[in-house]
């Protein structure tokens, strides 16, 4: 019996395409200025980021699949949290006397450029809906 050689894919491979088209949603309902949206994919080139968006597709690195895992995160707890989506996606912008914010807004948090920061949104949310 022979074994079945896989081929030398990495398992992340085909996720690109669609982790940057349920990106680019979260950023058109949360109002995302092109800066901002690049801020928070860790700033890719101009050309690339566009090139990503114009084309819906794309191979994205480990570190920006990373970041959209995240803010997929932190938008379904949104979703959650707040079932009216006009509600859920101005949270973001809203500022935030909790702990981790510090009187700004989520979103200035998440554009210091620092993926931990993704993380630290994310968990909080996480945290209030008991996730």
């Amino acid at each position: 019996m022979t074994a079945r050689i896989a081929p030398d894919t990495p398992p992340l491979a085909d996720a690109g395409g669609a982790a940057l088209r349920a990106f680019f949603r979260i950023a058109e309902a949360w109002g995302l200025k092109g800066t901002e949206a690049r801020r928070l994919l860790g700033d890719p080139p101009e050309s690339t980021f566009y090139k990503w968006k114009k084309q819906q597709d794309g191979a994205p690195g480990r570190d920006v699949l990373e970041r959209i895992s995240y803010l997929l995160g932190i938008f379904k707890a949104l979703a959650i949290l707040f079932p009216e989506p006009a509600r859920a996606d101005a949270w973001i912008r809203r500022p935030n006397s909790a702990g981790p914010f510090g009187g700004r807004s989520a979103l200035e948090r998440m554009l210091s450029g620092n993926v931990a920061d993704l993380y630290v949104v994310r968990s909080y949310l996480d945290a209030q809906r008991g996730g």
